[in-house]
């Protein structure tokens, strides 16, 4: 009997260390934004948001207007799945439009 507990303890005992490795290594893993769906902007700061635009935009002009437009496209229905840098790409083409007219 005692054998047994023995090792139901030592059983318990990597598992739980297991589990806390496994958490651990889960909360230290840090996504980009820029490549990131979606589905993650809304969760985002504003300084990660607008520092992830400027990135993706290569310019620091009209750099909030097109973290407005994002957070109206992460607003949409059924929008979670698209990426972060389609979505600044469709903004930023069409500021780029709206300039030229």
């Amino acid at each position: 009997m005692n054998f047994i507990k023995k090792y139901l303890k030592i059983l318990i005992g990597a598992a739980a260390l297991l589990l806390v490795f496994t958490i651990f290594v889960m909360t230290q893993r840090s996504e980009n934004l820029e490549t990131a769906a979606l589905k993650k902007w809304p969760a985002a700061s504003m300084e990660r948001r607008l520092a992830a635009t400027k990135i993706l935009i290569g310019t620091d002009q009209n750099a909030e207007l097109i973290v407005q437009c994002i957070d109206k496209i992460a607003a949409l229905p059924d929008s979670g799945e698209m990426a972060v840098r389609d979505a600044a790409s469709l903004c930023y083409t069409g500021v780029q439009l709206k300039e030229n007219l």
